[in-house]
C-alpha cells in the first residue's frame, strides 16, 4: 500500500521553514496549499489534512482565516482526519465550535506538558509528561462540543480530539534551528529569552524528538490513498 495523501494546508506567513519541517515530519505525499495567501483545496478528497502555525489569530478579521476554518469544518463534516498544529489547533477548535482567545501572555520555549487520558491513539508511545516546544500567545479556553482533552500544562489546553481529528497546541515539527530563531525574534524581555535560548540544547530536543512520534502516528492511522487530484 503506498502513503496516504495529505493536503498540508501552510499558515505560515513565511512558509519556506514551516514547509520544510513538515516535509521532514510527515511520512506522506502532500499535496502544498498556501493558506495564508488564499490557497485551500477544492475539494476533500484526501486521506488527511494538516493545518499548521502562524502569526496570525483565529479571530483576526483577514479574510483567508474564516475560509480557512470553513474548509476545516467541512473537511471535518467529510470524515477526513485532522490535525491541527499551534495556529492550526486553534482553527480546528473554531471549526468545530470551540473558543479561542488572547491568553494575556506568551508560552515560549522547550516545557513539559502532561497526557490527560490513559491512551490515544496520537500520543501512543510518547511519555505520560513529555517535552515539546511552545510558543503561543493564544489558547483555545473552551473545548468544541464533544472534544476529549488529551495534553494539558499550566497555561491550558495542549491538544484534544473531536473524533477523527486532533490539534496539538506546541510545535512537534520544530528543529532547533527553528525554535532558536523563533526565540530570538519573539516580543519577551532580554532575560526571558535568555533563558528561552539557553533552554534550547541538543538535550533538549533529544527529549523534544519523542513527541515527533505522534505524526507517524497520525499518518499511519489514516486509510489507504484515494484516488484524484
Amino acid at each position: 500500500m503506498g502513503r496516504p495523501r495529505v493536503a498540508l494546508l501552510n499558515a505560515a506567513h513565511e512558509p519556506a521553514e514551516t514547509t520544510r519541517n513538515f516535509r521532514r515530519e510527515l511520512d506522506a505525499d502532500l499535496a502544498e496549499f498556501h493558506a495564508k495567501s488564499g490557497e485551500l483545496p477544492t475539494h476533500h478528497e484526501f486521506d488527511g489534512v494538516v493545518v499548521t502555525g502562524s502569526k496570525s489569530s483565529v479571530y483576526w478579521d483577514d479574510d483567508w482565516i474564516p475560509a480557512l476554518v470553513d474548509y476545516v469544518a467541512d473537511a471535518h463534516d467529510a470524515g477526513v482526519p485532522i490535525l491541527g498544529v499551534c495556529f492550526g489547533h486553534q482553527v480546528l477548535a473554531e471549526a468545530l465550535g470551540g473558543t479561542v482567545e488572547d491568553m494575556g501572555a506568551f508560552e515560549l520555549g522547550y516545557r513539559a506538558i502532561e497526557q490527560t487520558v490513559d491512551a490515544d491513539p496520537l500520543f501512543e508511545s510518547v511519555p505520560e509528561t513529555f517535552t515539546t516546544f511552545t510558543t503561543h500567545g493564544d489558547a483555545v479556553t473552551e473545548l468544541p462540543p464533544g472534544a476529549t482533552l488529551l495534553a494539558e500544562n499550566d497555561y491550558g489546553v495542549h491538544a484534544f480530539r473531536v473524533d477523527q481529528s486532533v490539534g496539538v497546541q506546541f510545535h512537534p515539527e520544530y528543529d532547533n534551528d527553528t525554535a532558536e530563531r523563533i526565540a530570538r525574534e519573539k516580543d519577551v524581555d532580554e532575560d526571558r529569552r535568555d533563558d528561552v535560548l539557553a533552554g534550547i540544547t541538543p538535550e533538549a530536543y533529544d527529549a523534544a524528538c519523542e513527541t515527533k512520534r505522534l505524526f507517524e502516528n497520525f499518518t499511519s492511522g489514516l486509510a489507504s490513498p484515494t484516488a484524484g487530484d
